[in-house]
């Protein structure tokens, strides 16, 4: 009987939130790292900020106070139209344009407020890990491709990140397994579908603390070793062809050099 929430939490505020963060995260930080290379100085300027906020609050003050946004938000998250009373009362005619109204607290205390909080933290580390990668790559090949034609959009998806991706890759792994252990800090929502959480609980009732602890120790040394095995494979195949065309090129060299010698 104990062995369900446990295994519900692994799956559900372990693994699940960890995957949908690091969707949020790569994609984010993709985006950010874009606006801070652009020459705007408007985006410029909203990527750093974004990046200097979320780099400097604790995870756990932000999950903290994302499970008391339901203050904010006491009559629920609304989506419509903007001064939409304004709009209904100047033609006359009483209620609202509002098409969804959510409880601001089942969404910033629950599963998807640990997705946004650890996934907006994460878009600020993983914006700095992909500028890294994509000034690794020839600014040469850009300007190649701009000499072919290609826009700025098209040369970054086509020939830019590609490239950054041997870059990008491995820290990327690096932050997978750090926000699996992050996900122990979703307490501070609270959400009691966490595996840490769960195992913590059993400890309490049944006098068992060590035991317990000892349980999600081991626990988390399976995903993370789960994840270490994905991340080795990742870097394999995003590192095909880098770092072997020099060497090919000094043998083709070798090999010329040798048959000149030979005539």
């Amino acid at each position: 009987m104990q062995q369900s929430p446990v295994l519900r939490g692994l799956l559900v505020g372990t693994i699940l939130v960890t995957v949908l963060s690091m969707i949020v995260g790569v994609t984010g930080g993709v985006i950010l790292a874009v606006m801070r290379l652009s020459p705007n100085p408007v985006l410029s300027s909203v990527a750093w900020v974004f990046t200097w906020f979320f780099r400097s609050v604790p995870r756990l003050v932000l999950l903290t106070t994302m499970g008391a946004l339901g203050i904010v938000f006491s009559d629920g998250l609304s989506f419509g139209f903007p001064f939409d009373k304004e709009i209904m009362g100047a033609l006359g005619i009483q209620g609202d344009l509002r098409f969804l109204t959510l409880d601001a607290n089942e969404i910033f205390a629950g599963i998807a407020g640990g997705v946004i909080g650890l996934g907006l933290s994460e878009a600020a580390y993983m914006a700095e890990i992909a500028r890294a990668g994509i000034l690794s790559v020839d600014p040469g090949q850009r300007e190649a491709a701009e000499a072919l034609g290609m826009s700025r959009g098209k040369t970054m998806r086509r020939i830019v990140l590609p490239q950054a991706m041997r870059v990008i890759v491995p820290p990327t792994g690096n932050e997978t397994i750090a926000m699996v252990k992050d996900t122990s800090l979703l307490i501070g929502l609270p959400l009691s579908n966490e595996l840490f959480f769960q195992l913590s609980s059993i400890g309490s009732r049944t006098y068992k603390v060590f035991p317990s602890f000892l349980a999600a120790i081991l626990f988390y040394l399976a995903i993370t070793s789960v994840f270490m095995v994905g991340q080795h494979f990742l870097e394999k195949r995003f590192g095909r062809g880098f770092g072997q065309s020099s060497d090919n090129n000094q043998g083709k060299i070798a090999r010329l050099l040798g048959r000149g010698a030979a005539h």
